[in-house]
């Protein structure tokens, strides 16, 4: 075996030598620095964090786009996209009035409160009265009374000054406890009160980073998660330079286990699963999760920001669920929104872990800052203390039998319209719905079509893509007497009529989300989604003179 190597070793010596001979010295030079880049250039891109065939369609499809006729149609379609976007929002709006200069004097309280009515008459909506998908969670007027004056006491505070606001410390504390307590967490178990969902996935995410890189020394750090896990993890990806394994469903549209046992490296920091996810609804084999998680001595996260607040009570309520919570062993971390079926005011969900060495991998600490020593625990500074007071406050007005109740409605309710949707011909249902969310696809029509024509009833329900799709998130506020029965009325109504021309395509602005889903440069899509961004921030043109 030595005598082998050696004899390829001299082979290639003599090769190389034969090769620059009657070479001049800047030849020799010119041909080994060449070499020794090309080398360096084609390592870094067959093993860089992006995947070799993404980065690859990256890269042709910027070079075509460089070509002057094909850049020249993709400036027209843009701009074209862009102004279709920004009539959209001007148009909606074009008889108020714009303020785009601070006014000299104030407005007067009436006034005030007028435009705010005016402007929020905008939504062409009816979502209080059940009609939009998800977004709103209750209309429990106990509740908006009670924030309304818990707010208006606490509005201005700011936990940062822990020894200004130390009452408002006490109450993200219980917020966190009594959280645990819900997911099963014992005397260890801690967390944080962050903004929403994506801030408690993004800390989660920052956390792992950060404890595999001071534990184990891993420097290229990846999370395996499933395909259909909340885009969230894919921001922190590109916040924190993570590299997403995205793992594919299986026929129950839960994660394929086997896929993510494979996907597993020694680069892997995180693994992730939803309870339940967002397009479907399903909770994926958490369970399976933990064991590998255990295996393989990596933290394991479950993302329940979406229904968590439904899990935890659903057993009570008479709907059995599956584990999906610190009762298993490798389960090392859940994000859980309180603003969605905790039923507080926007802005407000948990992160919590089993363990706190976890916790202080997400903390942000700075010790020689001139400002003196600062540390923070999540990604903001300075935080909305009234946020913090209503989430308490809306916790306490529920307590546990108030949250079991609201659970036992939502339900029932999902259950009763899924039961009924799958009784109708021409569409199906996503895999078995755990909590709220029912996700409808057909192999008839194009499913965008139901969707179109139930908004022009006054549905507004969310579009899924990879398959299309469209789904209902069922919230309290469909719980209400009578709005169930006219989603299913509506449903079959427009059932009826599609399936009279069921080969006809969609139209309008469900349209082109369908066809965004066939543009192969995804880049494309995602500077359609910037103009759609950039949209939301149309303020009329106005002269700069003073």
């Amino acid at each position: 075996m030595v005598s082998c190597a050696k004899t390829s070793l001299n082979l290639l010596k003599d090769t190389i030598n034969a090769r620059f001979v009657g070479k001049e010295p800047w030849q020799i030079v010119t041909y080994t620095t060449s070499t020794v880049l090309l080398t360096i250039w084609l390592y870094n891109f067959i093993f860089d964090d992006e995947p070799i065939v993404k980065r690859a369609r990256r890269i042709f499809f910027k070079y075509i786009k460089l070509l002057p006729p094909v850049k020249r149609k993709i400036e027209a379609e843009m701009n074209k996209v862009n102004s279709e976007f920004e009539l959209a929002i001007s148009s909606k709006a074009s008889h108020l009035q714009y303020f785009t200069v601070l006014p000299n004097k104030p407005l007067p309280p009436p006034e005030l409160l007028r435009i705010v009515d005016e402007t929020l008459a905008l939504s062409p909506y009816n979502y209080k009265g059940g009609l939009v998908s998800g977004t709103i969670y209750t209309i429990n007027k106990d509740i908006k009374h009670i924030t309304k004056e818990v707010y208006g006491k606490t509005s201005y505070t700011n936990p940062l000054h822990t020894d200004v606001f130390p009452g408002i410390c006490k109450m993200e504390a219980e917020i966190v406890r009594m959280s645990a307590n819900l997911f099963y967490g014992d005397s260890n178990a801690c967390g944080c009160v962050t903004t929403g969902g994506t801030e408690s996935i993004l800390m989660a995410c920052k956390a792992y980073r950060d404890f595999a890189k001071e534990v184990r020394g891993v420097r290229k750090p990846e999370i395996v998660v499933p395909v259909t896990i909340h885009s969230a993890f894919d921001k922190a990806a590109q916040y924190f330079n993570l590299r997403v394994k995205s793992i594919p469903v299986d026929g129950n549209y839960q994660v394929d286990i086997k896929a993510m046992r494979r996907a597993i490296s020694s680069n892997t920091v995180m693994l992730a699963g939803s309870a339940p996810n967002y397009p479907y609804g399903t909770i994926d084999d958490i369970e399976a999760i933990s064991e590998l998680g255990l295996k393989y001595n990596i933290p394991v996260h479950v993302d329940a920001c979406l229904g968590g607040f439904l899990t935890v009570f659903m057993n009570e309520a008479g709907y059995p669920t599956p584990i999906a919570d610190f009762r298993l062993p490798g389960v090392t971390s859940i994000s859980a929104d309180t603003h969605k079926y905790g039923y507080t005011p926007k802005g407000t969900s948990v992160i919590l872990y089993k363990h706190p060495k976890y916790r202080h991998y997400q903390y942000t600490v700075t010790t020689d800052w001139p400002g003196g020593v600062y540390g923070s625990p999540t990604v903001a500074g300075s935080r909305a203390g009234g946020n913090i007071a209503v989430c308490w406050a809306t916790m306490l007005t529920l307590g546990k039998d108030g949250y079991v109740n609201a659970t036992r409605d939502v339900i029932h309710t999902a259950r009763y319209i899924e039961k009924h949707l799958r009784e109708m011909q021409g569409i199906f249902i996503f895999g078995q719905p755990a909590t709220s969310v029912i996700a409808i696809g057909t192999q008839v029509f194009e499913i965008y079509r139901l969707a179109s024509m139930l908004s022009t009833k006054g549905w507004n329900l969310n579009p899924l893509q990879y398959p299309s799709a469209v789904h209902i998130c069922v919230t309290h506020v469909h719980t209400q007497p009578g709005v169930a029965d006219r989603f299913i009325t509506d449903v079959k109504a427009s059932l009826e009529e599609i399936l009279k021309t069921p080969e006809e395509p969609v139209e309008g602005k469900l349209a082109l989300y369908g066809q965004a889903q066939s543009i192969p440069d995804r880049s494309i899509v995602g500077d359609f989604t910037r103009c759609f961004i950039d949209a939301m921030y149309y303020t009329p043109k106005v002269s700069t003179n003073k």
